[in-house]
């Protein structure tokens, strides 16, 4: 049988038939390659579209825009991601402009139209260029996507005109290689000047003295003495006003200490936005990649990394052409990725929302799903090689959380790391509410029954346990009867398709059907709320057949952990007894199962046992204990019964700061300053208590540095005090007219998804006649990352989004001169809530929370000196004793509306005037 694909087309003769197409929300322009331009409203542009083909960029968006229209897109983007696998692009005409170097221009649907066709030229030049360094397995990719139906796919086989062979990524990517044991870091602390004199080496010869961040940099290094008490860190609480320059501060004895004693310092945030800048910064320390790569390591969670075991398998049985079409894309990018993360790494995330989230997270590694050193791809794998580096390089970066949960598994382990640093430190108290809390719920039970009893449904891979230990046991009947004790037993948990029998009232086994009658509690409790968000109740005054289920679950589950930690204790035995024989591949598997075994035990035992047995009564006052139905849009998603701290700091102090030598917790945001309060160790309390310091014997060395800005200079807040915010069409407008006054640049910060949608309705056709580009959370087809790139890069868009874009993120100039929050970012009152406001102060607790929330959000407005903004808050119900929140001599008004917009066009327009001043 012929090829279809053997007689390949010129590249460029098509590219010429080509024109490009660009969809706005209510009109269309198509531009060909000979420069003719024609404009067409959206009605008659679907006419003309149905059934051609057309250069674009972005599929999902220009569907979208265009509606259910069949016609057949050459998506520009796609090709850059085969192209250039692991190069950054925004999904948009004016991103690949700037990932392929062309010059400036402006951004009407013209300009877009003619970047997409430059780039596809461009592109096609790349690939046939002699000195194209991305070629290994162009031709066998391509021909695979050809024969899915990739319309790129004939004109790339064309361009590099050769047959295409058997490729698969997964053989063609490096190994890594075992290392001796690292020796114990030793103790020779870094001084001030040192630390000094490593800040000057980053900033360079030419940077301007910054007395501020000289005193944070001597400030942290505190952290990296030698220890002088057992369970005693050297702590450092160093709060940092915006523009102080606090990550290079902190870098600097961080990288010093690490070089003097052959240790490593994690430096850890919350958001992966700062995850991103810090891997930025320290190119500065490292200008070199291949000495970077050795000395800085990112660290997440699995289920950041791509699974080549899972691109095997899928690669070999997809059968949907854009499955076919992402699998060869995505294995474009492994071979060039730097570390394998396709979540915030340098995997295109645009990717997911083009063919599917739900692809991308069939390629991830799954929990429970691992089989370790019995992959056939275990030496490439990209998280065994992460793990592998991170405990050789100088500075680890990763998030709290990972911190965490390392500590609390791995505790006592002598080599766990003990320097750490704390960006967004504000954050640890959720970030420890998060990773210490226990859930018994139908997704965890699930998931642990996968783990242990592998795939039970044909189309779904999971060796299980007796896939990962079989071979090492076949010859121990003790161990072998274990095994088959923790199989049978696991039946008592949640099997697929739990979520329908609950709805159906047939629960089976008694973890279904505890779950299913936690479910009936909690609808019955909640008579007459709505159906569509998540519901919750208190775990008390249970009903008795509650009880009784909780008691046949916890008999179950206490059949289930004797086995689990049996076979624990056998395996372990069995590497003391064989220890001449074993290898050392067989050596680290019977480890890492044994430790899995424990903690797994550990779970049941410690965590979901106890819950159980207190439900009969026995509270215990350490943790808050609550039912829960979590709905997204009206679907269950999950049930359960939760227990989270009352106070999390207590076991974070426990499994990462006693057991640490030093660590530094750093933020723009650590005190929460009281209004008419003189006294700074008031202040500091709230930062003690959430930071866990306040749980040591000996008090932190802490010191808050004032930001260098001129706020009352750089910035105006203006709290409106005349409009119903309730009233959406009024709020909507507001938007608008605001927008409008500061001509884009504005960040629309929202409490609620409901209502930041509802606003984007009604403001996306009155933006777009201003020629005001819109973006939004929540609504827009793109993942949040990629919309605060874009909106950093377009500098007169304006961004809609919640609680993720008011946190962590860095957009200096003038892409971002107005903040508009829509009201009061109370916290929600949930039972937790309720619970940690009882103890921590009432409402002096919901206002420092409220007061950080407000400090984050106005800490996004500025950034550099030469900044300006205007800070909107649409509450006229905002209480005075909040606005501490604010720096001292910024300028806070209660006004109308109106004057509200006239002010803010007066104080941009001021701005624009000074910056065109030579």
């Amino acid at each position: 049988m012929t090829d279809p694909l053997i007689n390949f087309p010129d590249p460029f003769e098509v590219l010429s038939r080509l024109p490009a197409l660009v969809v706005r929300t209510d009109f269309g322009t198509i531009v060909t390659l000979d420069g003719e331009v024609m404009d067409y409203d959206l009605k008659e542009l679907k006419k003309i579209v149905r059934g051609q083909a057309f250069l674009i960029c972005n599929q999902r968006i220009t569907g979208q825009n265009l509606g259910h229209i069949s016609y057949r897109p050459f998506d520009v983007l796609e090709l850059f991601a085969f192209i250039r696998p692991a190069a950054f692009c925004l999904p948009l005409p004016f991103g690949l402009a700037q990932a392929l170097s062309f010059p400036n221009s402006s951004d009407t649907p013209e300009d877009q139209a003619v970047i997409i066709l430059q780039a596809a030229h461009r592109l096609m030049q790349d690939l046939m260029d002699p000195a194209y360094i991305y070629g290994d397995g162009v031709a066998a990719t391509a021909h695979k996507m050809a024969g899915a139906g990739w319309p790129w796919g004939p004109l790339i086989l064309g361009a590099v005109g050769q047959n295409a062979q058997d490729y698969y990524v997964w053989n063609h990517l490096p190994e890594w290689e075992d290392s001796p044991p690292t020796p114990p870091p030793g103790v020779s602390p870094v001084s001030g000047p040192e630390s000094l004199a490593r800040l000057r080496h980053l900033l360079g010869p030419n940077a301007e003295d910054r007395k501020s961040q000289q005193d944070y940099t001597a400030l942290t290094a505190g952290a990296f003495d030698a220890p002088d008490d057992l369970d005693e860190p050297k702590l450092v609480l160093a709060e940092a006003g915006t523009g102080i320059g606090k990550t290079l501060g902190y870098i600097a004895p961080a990288s010093l200490w690490a070089e003097k004693n052959g240790g490593t310092v994690w430096l850890a945030t919350y958001t992966k936005n700062l995850q991103r800048q810090l891997d930025q910064e320290l190119d500065s320390l490292y200008p070199d990649p291949k000495i970077k790569q050795q000395k800085v390591v990112i660290r997440k969670g699995r289920e950041n990394y791509l699974c080549l075991l899972n691109l095997q398998e899928l690669s070999q049985g997809a059968a949907q052409q854009q499955g076919r079409i992402l699998l060869g894309l995505v294995s474009r990018w492994a071979r060039y990725s730097r570390d394998g993360d396709m979540i915030g790494g340098d995997f295109p995330a645009w990717l997911g929302e083009i063919f599917g989230q739900n692809r991308l997270t069939q390629l991830t590694d799954r929990r429970g799903e691992c089989v370790y050193s019995a992959c056939a791809h275990y030496r490439k794998c990209y998280i065994e090689k992460a793990q592998r580096n991170a405990k050789t390089a100088d500075l680890v970066i990763a998030n709290h959380a990972l911190v965490m949960v390392q500590c609390a598994t791995r505790m006592g382990e002598t080599d766990l790391p003990n320097r750490y640093v704390f960006d967004e430190g504000h954050h640890l108290f959720d970030a420890a509410d998060s990773a210490f809390a226990a859930h018994l719920t139908g997704q965890e039970g699930q998931e642990l029954r996968r783990w242990i009893r592998g795939a039970e449904q044909s189309g779904r891979r999971g060796k299980g346990l007796k896939g990962r230990v079989e071979d090492l046991i076949h010859d121990d009947d003790e161990a072998r009867r274990m095994l088959e004790q923790v199989i049978t037993a696991a039946r008592c948990l949640p099997a697929e398709g739990w979520h329908g029998r609950l709805g159906e009232g047939s629960p089976f086994g008694p973890a279904e059907k505890f779950l299913s009658l936690v479910r009936s509690q909690t609808l019955v409790r909640n008579h007459g709320a709505s159906t569509y968000h998540s519901l919750e109740t208190p775990a008390e005054q249970v009903a008795p057949e509650l009880l009784d289920a909780a008691e046949n679950l916890h008999l179950a589950l206490d059949d289930l952990t004797k086995p689990l930690k049996k076979l624990a204790a056998v395996l372990l035995k069995k590497l003391d007894a064989e220890a001449a024989e074993l290898d050392s591949s067989t050596r680290g598997r019977l480890e890492a199962v044994a430790r899995t075994l424990t903690r797994r035990a550990e779970t049941i035992a410690e965590g979901w046992m106890p819950m159980l047995t207190d439900l009969k009564g026995g509270k215990n006052d350490a943790f808050v204990d609550w039912f829960e139905l979590d709905r997204i849009q009206g679907r269950d998603i999950d049930v359960g019964l939760y227990r989270h701290w009352l106070d999390p700091s207590l076991p974070f102090v426990e499994t990462v700061l006693k057991p640490a030598d030093g660590v530094v917790i750093t933020s723009a945001t650590l005190r929460d300053r009281i209004t008419d309060n003189d006294n700074p160790d008031i202040e500091w309390h709230a930062a003690e208590i959430r930071t866990g310091a306040a749980h040591l014997i000996n008090p932190p060395r802490r010191q808050s540095l004032k930001s260098p800005f001129n706020y009352a200079e750089q910035s105006r807040i203006f709290i409106v005090n005349d409009m119903n915010r309730r009233d959406l069409d009024q709020l909507a407008a507001a938007y608008r007219e605001l927008m409008i006054a500061s001509d884009g640049g504005a960040l629309g910060i929202f409490t609620a998804i409901s209502r930041l949608r509802a606003v984007q309705e009604r403001l996306a056709q009155p933006l777009n006649e201003q020629n005001i580009p819109l973006y939004a959370q929540h609504v827009d087809p793109i993942n949040v990352s990629t919309l605060i790139d874009i909106f950093r890069a377009v500098e007169d868009s304006c961004l809609l989004g919640t609680d993720a874009v008011r946190d962590g993120v860095d957009v200096p100039g003038a892409s971002l001169r107005l903040c508009i929050f829509d009201k009061v970012p109370w916290p929600r009152p949930t039972i937790l809530h309720k619970a940690r406001r009882q103890k921590f102060g009432k409402q002096t607790y919901d206002d420092l929370i409220t007061r950080l929330r407000l400090k984050q959000a106005y800490g996004r407005l500025i950034r550099r000196r030469t900044d300006k903004g205007v800070f909107v808050m649409l509450d006229g119900a905002t209480p005075t004793r909040l606005l501490s929140a604010f720096p001292e001599d910024v300028i806070i008004e209660r006004l109308g509306l109106a004057e509200a917009i006239r002010k803010t066009r007066d104080f941009l327009a001021l701005t624009s005037q000074e910056d065109m001043t030579p």
